[in-house]
């Protein structure tokens, strides 16, 4: 029996596949829940953002073994056959796998695809990446690499918060 792809079985499927990478399991919990206040505003099928959400990095381990490197490129050539396999035990047409593993082939270069669903995990990815990679204190700096990379405006009212949130706490 096919389980129902909820967020919590897909979270026990992704901490399953990457084990102890705690670093790895917090990052796509957090792009999950951005994903998932994206999509309550902008719409999009859920299951859809949901999984592409939590599988986006999956195919970050097999990267690094292969190629030595956790760059975004590889992750995009190793993370779809293992999200397909991992989507095997839900209860989740073709159709919707394709669009999961096609979102999740392009999530570091948007090459491929513009869908609503793919504009959320998109989104999410960044308003994570964003704090984590560069110094919050130059807000213009931030500000415009939200702008020129965010996809929705649910993300940039996102953004707005999040930049609020480290000038209180500063």
């Amino acid at each position: 029996m096919l389980k129902p792809p909820t967020k919590d079985n897909l979270l026990v499927a992704m901490r399953v596949f990457l084990g102890d990478d705690l670093r790895r399991i917090q990052h796509a919990e957090c792009v999950l829940q951005f994903a998932c206040e994206i999509q309550e505003a902008e719409g999009g099928d859920a299951d859809i953002i949901i999984a592409a959400a939590t599988l986006h990095d999956i195919g970050i381990h097999e990267a690094e073994r292969k190629y030595g490197s956790s760059a975004g490129n590889y992750q995009e050539i190793e993370g779809p056959p293992i999200a397909a396999e991992i989507l095997k035990e839900f209860n989740l047409s073709c159709e919707q796998i394709e669009h999961i593993c096609k979102i999740i082939a392009n999530h570091h270069s948007a090459k491929d695809i513009d869908t609503v669903e793919f504009r959320a995990v998109w989104d999410a990815d960044w308003l994570v990446n964003i704090p984590d990679e560069f110094d919050m204190q130059d807000k213009n700096k931030i500000e415009k690499l939200f702008k020129r990379n965010l996809k929705t405006k649910t993300a940039l009212a996102i953004a707005e918060r999040l930049m609020t949130e480290v000038k209180l706490i500063k």
